[in-house]
Formats: structure tokens, C-alpha cells, sequence
């Protein structure tokens, strides 16, 4: 324990600045997301373009592949929220049955088209792990895009994940974000059952 300790104040240190400000903003993006505010968008991208260089930098290849898709998914996240002034917003609501299908593919394909591209073109020591990680957040990602209730739980799926892996590639604040995002998930999920309710009844 006392190692783990040493290991974690260490990684604490060498820190670099750049990953302070991702972790930073990730905050604020989920804080933003759980109050079911349209911020969320602009400042994820933010966070999002610094991730993209930090898990490039450190070989973790399908994350930086997420990012990249979280800024695209972001951009139609931001336009499918908003719409035109005319039109109403995008309801809070439970996914369904083809939705549910949807969501399955892109987490277990994405799965295995990620891991074999990370063994076959990438110098990646953790292809399952990093893949498994990226496919449920890109589905979470989606979900959360067309905003279903259940994209938390995709995205806890993947934050459950992420914590140790990114621990594992010393990435400390990273892993410490996650399991902010991971605490904060479980909230946002019990709001948005909420909301969803409402909207129903």
C-alpha cells in the first residue's frame, strides 16, 4: 500500500501542465453534462484536442482514436441539441429497442475492429484493454449525443475500464478525472432517470 502511495504522489509531480488543464476542463464538462447544460460541447472539445496529444504521447492509441471521435460526436452532439431557434430542443428520454441494438454493436464490433488494428499497425501493450474502453465510450458518446438517459451507463462501462489502464500507463490525473467522471456518472444518471420521467408522464 505504502508503494502504491509513492507511486501515486510521484506520478502526482510529474504532472505536466497541459494535463492539468484536460483534467480541468473534463470537470467542467461533466459538471456541465449532469446539469444538462449545451456548455458541455464547447469545453469537451477543448479537452478533448489536449487528450488527443497526451494518449498519442503515450501509446494509447484507440484513446486517442476516442478523442478524435468524441470531437466529432461533439460537433453533432452541439447542433442535434441545439437545432435551429425554431425548432424545440432535444428531449431528455430512455433509448430504444433499436437504439439499444445500435449502442451493442458499436461496443462489441468496435471492440474487435479496434484490437485488430491495434495488434496489426500499432506498437500498443494494452490492444484489449484500450480497445474495450474506446468501443464503450463511443457508444456512451453516441447515447449521450441523442440524449438517452442510459449514456452514463455505457460511459461508467468505460470509465470502470479506463481508471486502472490509465494508471497503468502513469497517467495519474487521468485516472483520478475518470474516477470523478465515474462518481459523477452515477448522478447524472439518477438525474436524467429523473428528468425522463417527468417528460414521460
Amino acid at each position: 500500500m505504502e508503494n502504491w502511495a509513492h507511486l501515486f504522489i510521484e506520478q502526482v509531480k510529474a504532472t505536466s501542465a497541459l494535463e492539468w488543464l484536460a483534467v480541468i476542463l473534463g470537470v467542467a464538462e461533466v459538471l456541465l453534462a449532469r446539469a444538462n447544460k449545451v456548455g458541455l460541447y464547447p469545453t469537451g472539445i477543448a479537452a478533448t484536442l489536449l487528450w488527443i496529444y497526451i494518449f498519442l504521447h503515450a501509446h494509447l492509441f484507440a484513446e486517442s482514436l476516442l478523442n478524435v471521435y468524441y470531437v466529432v460526436m461533439s460537433a453533432y452532439g452541439w447542433y442535434h441539441w441545439v437545432k435551429k431557434r425554431d425548432q424545440p430542443q432535444v428531449k431528455v428520454s430512455f433509448a430504444s429497442r433499436q437504439e439499444w441494438i445500435v449502442t451493442l454493436l458499436i461496443s462489441f464490433v468496435g471492440w474487435g475492429v479496434l484490437y485488430l488494428l491495434l495488434t496489426k499497425y500499432t506498437p500498443s501493450t494494452v490492444p484489449i484493454m484500450d480497445a474495450w474502453v474506446s468501443s464503450t465510450a463511443w457508444a456512451g458518446m453516441w447515447l449521450l449525443a441523442r440524449r438517452k438517459v442510459e449514456n452514463w451507463l455505457l460511459l461508467n462501462v468505460s470509465n470502470l475500464f479506463a481508471i486502472p489502464l490509465l494508471f497503468h500507463k502513469h497517467l495519474v490525473m487521468a485516472s483520478v478525472l475518470t474516477l470523478i467522471l465515474f462518481i459523477v456518472a452515477i448522478f447524472g444518471y439518477l438525474d436524467w432517470r429523473k428528468i425522463a420521467k417527468g417528460e414521460r408522464a
